[in-house]
């Protein structure tokens, strides 16, 4: 597994990318034939130490733990024990899908954008009474616009396969076409700490 250690704006010591290239390698073993990439990202926020840590463990399987301590070892060893946990929770699944990954067809691709946030110039906000300037603010409004392109994978999941990866990447939603309908479905993690699913098949 190729595995990338930065620092943003910090130096980091030969030892501490040698602990985390040892560390990370023994996971990868353990858990996965043969994992792809990953990259760790230590930076200094006020007197802490943040590290975030990205593994691409196969096609669709990205796993992601953060950590914060007094210093970069203890941070790297709280990120890497978020992953850790996550990958004994769901232990012999990840470790069959990581196999199966290479010999997997069941994915389509579709296009994710990043939009511009929308603003309204300020001289349009000085008139809220005159009904020429609220004219005048809708057309000096700019619109989103898209800085950015990128093709994505729509993987074809189970409901509790899209909630396992949505866990593993740590991350907020996970766009998949349910394997019992075929239709496009949407986990999220919600505010209360539950998994939201939304189901787009005929009820």
């Amino acid at each position: 597994m190729h595995i990338h250690v930065s620092g943003k704006q910090i130096d980091l010591s030969d030892a501490l990318k040698h602990r985390v290239n040892a560390h990370l390698g023994g996971l990868a073993e353990r858990y996965f034939d043969k994992a792809l990439e990953a990259k760790v990202t230590f930076s200094k926020a006020r007197s802490f130490f943040t590290c975030d840590i990205n593994v691409h463990a196969g096609r669709g399987l990205t796993l992601r733990g953060e950590g914060e301590a007094a210093d970069a070892n203890a941070a790297f060893d709280d990120a890497a024990e978020h992953i850790a946990k996550r990958l004994r929770r769901y232990h012999r699944r990840v470790t069959s899908h990581a196999r199966a990954s290479k010999n997997e067809a069941t994915h389509e691709t579709g296009r994710s954008y990043v939009l511009k946030s929308s603003a309204v110039t300020p001289s349009a906000q000085t008139q809220p009474d005159n009904s020429t300037d609220h004219e005048a603010a809708a057309e000096a409004e700019t619109y989103a616009a898209i800085i950015a392109e990128h093709t994505t994978d729509i993987p074809s999941l189970s409901v509790s396969e899209a909630v396992m990866r949505l866990d593993l990447a740590a991350c907020g939603i996970l766009l998949f076409r349910n394997r019992k309908n075929q239709q496009i479905n949407l986990v999220y993690r919600r505010d209360d700490g539950n998994i939201g699913w939304v189901d787009t098949g005929p009820s």
